[in-house]
């Protein structure tokens, strides 16, 4: 995941001074709010002149058309248009070759980003009130950046706003490619410091796994009553997750099946494959979290296994399975 930092955030350092700082703790972007300013572009100027750092400009404006020139002049990388300003259906020109992306705040639904997906590369999700240095995440991205993923595949998600080095745990866990940070990186008297943390696995819970896990509707699930061995490979093909989850009418966790598991039967059976049961390739002792549990606490019993985890099932109190977490982003790094 890379970072952004949000530039005028910073309020005690003269402009080249502060750029210099980014560069030499290599931020992969450098992100500029233009709420409806083409002064903004003077910096951009002076920034140029220092520093090959990519511009990240999100403008907030009801007339983007009147930034269309000076965005093509200065070759801006990323160039984010706030939708909820925007008054009338927009047409970025050609000549722009900008990668395009559209903010929205956590009100809007993901839908409207359906208009301009043959444009647009990515989404920003504005996870506090736009404006408001230091506001506090609204958990309700966590659902919706799931949703986005899932409806606009290979599409690039955005975040900006109240991320610290938990939040960055869990949104590169969710597969986000880029945070904005703004007040986090500047209230530290190291911005390095502050950068590392953002990057460490080593953090403070205090969001719970159903905070962002994925919900039951969101990943593979069979009762294990009334399920096939073709049931369980079509299951994990259509979720393309690598596994399923196996639970009883009563919704009672009853094991998980992998690829490996669904690999190891095949072996064991290799000379009578009409042998092969669900019930021989079912792992009835997985390793799971509770749905209650923090980011600390899933860290921490990790550790504990000998075994690398891409998956693990999530469940309630009296053992329900309620949804999973997957670990896939943090194994493929940086994106």
């Amino acid at each position: 995941m890379k970072i952004s930092a949000s530039i005028y955030s910073s309020k005690d350092k003269e402009l080249n001074c502060l750029i210099q700082e980014l560069d030499a703790h290599r931020v992969n972007f450098f992100h500029i709010d233009c709420n409806d300013d083409i002064g903004v572009f003077e910096d951009i100027s002076k920034i140029r002149k220092i520093s090959k750092t990519p511009i990240d400009l999100h403008i907030i404006t009801s007339e983007p058309e009147k930034y269309y020139k000076l965005i093509e002049k200065n070759k801006i990388e990323y160039v984010t248009f706030q939708f909820e300003n925007i008054k009338k259906e927009i047409h970025i020109p050609e000549t722009i070759k900008s990668n395009l992306g559209l903010a929205i705040v956590s009100e809007t639904d993901i839908a409207i980003f359906e208009k301009v997906k043959n444009s647009f590369s990515f989404i920003l999700f504005m996870a506090t009130t736009p404006g408001e240095s230091g506001g506090k995440f609204n958990k309700q991205n966590f659902k919706k950046i799931n949703e986005f993923r899932n409806k606009f595949p290979g599409k690039k998600i955005h975040v900006d706003g109240g991320v610290n080095e938990e939040l960055s745990f869990i949104l590169r866990n969710m597969g986000v490619s880029v945070v904005v940070i703004g007040s986090y990186l500047f209230k530290n008297d190291f911005i390095g410091s502050a950068l590392l943390q953002l990057k460490s696995d080593d953090v403070e819970g205090h969001y719970l796994v159903k905070d962002f896990m994925l919900d039951c509707e969101e990943t593979p699930v069979l009762k294990f009553e009334s399920i096939s061995f073709y049931d369980v490979l079509k299951s994990i093909e259509d979720f393309k997750m690598g596994f399923t989850t196996i639970v009883n009418d009563a919704r009672i966790l009853q094991g998980i099946i992998t690829n490996a598991d669904v690999r190891k039967s095949l072996i064991r059976n290799y000379n009578n494959l009409a042998n092969i049961s669900v019930d021989d390739m079912l792992n009835r002792d997985p390793a799971y979290v509770y749905d209650y549990e923090t980011v600390t606490e899933i860290l921490a019993y990790i550790k504990t296994l000998n075994f690398p985890v891409l998956f693990m099932p999530v469940v309630d109190k009296n053992k329900k399975l309620v949804g999973a977490i997957k670990f896939n982003n943090l194994i493929k790094g940086e994106s």
